[in-house]
């Protein structure tokens, strides 16, 4: 038996069904696992659904021009929605918050949701790990402010150091000088172990690999090469287009010899590579050829309040909804709860080019 909360939703373009709240449910513990066995640790929330760039595997500008219709502004979770409901995820043990978007600086007085966030603690009263991704292109102008509010990391969104292949490929003519300007505005305010992630497509910015891992080898700061994934269904993904991470791990090993390491932690989605020499790491992202659904513990929330358990998912559950309701903390947690402890989601272990072919929430609508 469950109650249910019947509330209008404002924005009807992905599926979402407002979720069961069990009439009894214990306490949370901290130890929140799946069906499969796996435990909730990372929770992304994306925070604006726009962006600033057109790259072509994420907000392609044939979709994404001057007439799509972004959310409006009431229907965005409000800072005080998110803070809530991340202390709900926390009480069931999520140690990482990650902000994303679209373009999560965008978001106007983005610093006050980060101070906010940062004074979060975990029951065992520890500071979150709170990170946030960009496309880099507002940094020299955010950083020292965004550092200031409490936030521990940065990942900076980069896909190639050729001027003429990054412009192509952010759609928007952006040069890559500003992004690294900003790379740079972080480190002097402090970010320290600033990741840069680059979405590798065959044929397109493949020659980029070696010259970005050489570029950030020698600041001290990891590259993780991201095979290029069949999220959302507006990027005319295919399969001839992704380069395997183990060509990425070969192509580097032959200039700059590379020996694995483990995971930071378990569920860690990068595979962790060491430069033999000792002069720093990179990392690759093979959700493609090797899928890591046997360990994922990554939830994802949507700029209006949305959950989603599998970043490849074609509807959600919508919390916006208990928010803006009646429900108390208690309900919104045990509503949490059921979600997870039901999930069951594989996709990138039975990707077919059917289900490949299937609608999908939009990377920009959810964050990588």
């Amino acid at each position: 038996m469950s109650e249910r909360f019947i509330i209008p939703i404002a924005d009807q373009r992905y599926a979402a069904s407002v979720p069961a709240v069990p009439l009894e449910s214990a306490a949370p513990t901290g130890l929140l696992s799946d069906v499969r066995g796996r435990r909730l640790h990372d929770l992304r929330i994306s925070v604006t659904d726009r962006c600033n760039f057109r790259c072509s595997y994420c907000m392609p500008k044939s979709v994404f021009d001057k007439h799509y219709a972004f959310l409006p502004q009431t229907s965005l979770l409000s800072f005080e929605e998110i803070d809530r409901l991340v202390r709900v995820f926390v009480a069931h043990g999520v140690e990482k918050i990650r902000l994303t978007g679209g373009e999560p600086l965008l978001r106007k007085d983005i610093e006050r949701l980060i101070a906010m966030l940062a004074s979060i603690r975990t029951p065992a009263g520890a500071p979150l790990d709170l990170t946030l991704t960009t496309n880099g292109s507002l940094l020299t102008r955010k950083a020292a402010a965004l550092r200031a509010a409490g936030l521990r990391r940065i990942t900076v969104s980069l896909d190639a150091l050729d001027d003429a292949t990054f412009r192509a490929m952010n759609d928007v003519d952006f040069p890559v000088a500003d992004v690294l300007a900003g790379i740079d505005a972080a480190q002097a305010a402090g970010f320290d172990g600033i990741k840069v992630n680059m979405v590798v497509k065959r044929g397109v910015n493949d020659d980029q690999i070696v010259p970005m891992a050489r570029y950030f080898r020698a600041r001290g700061q990891i590259v993780r090469f991201i095979e290029f994934m069949d999220v959302g269904s507006s990027n005319d993904w295919r399969l001839d287009e992704v380069l395997p991470s183990r060509e990425v791990v070969a192509a580097i090993h032959a200039v700059h010899p590379l020996e694995p390491i483990d995971p930071n932690y378990p569920g860690e989605v990068a595979e962790r590579w060491r430069y033999s020499d000792g002069s720093g790491e990179v990392g690759v992202i093979s959700s493609v050829t090797q899928p890591f659904c046997s360990d994922c513990s990554r939830a994802r929330l949507s700029t209006e309040g949305r959950l989603y358990t599998c970043l490849f998912a074609n509807s959600g559950h919508d919390l916006r909804a208990l928010l803006r309701s009646q429900c108390t903390d208690a309900q919104l947690s045990a509503a949490v709860a059921h979600i997870w402890q039901t999930r069951q989601d594989n996709y990138s272990e039975v990707r077919s080019s059917q289900s490949a072919g299937l609608r999908r929430i939009e990377m920009s609508y959810i964050g990588g």
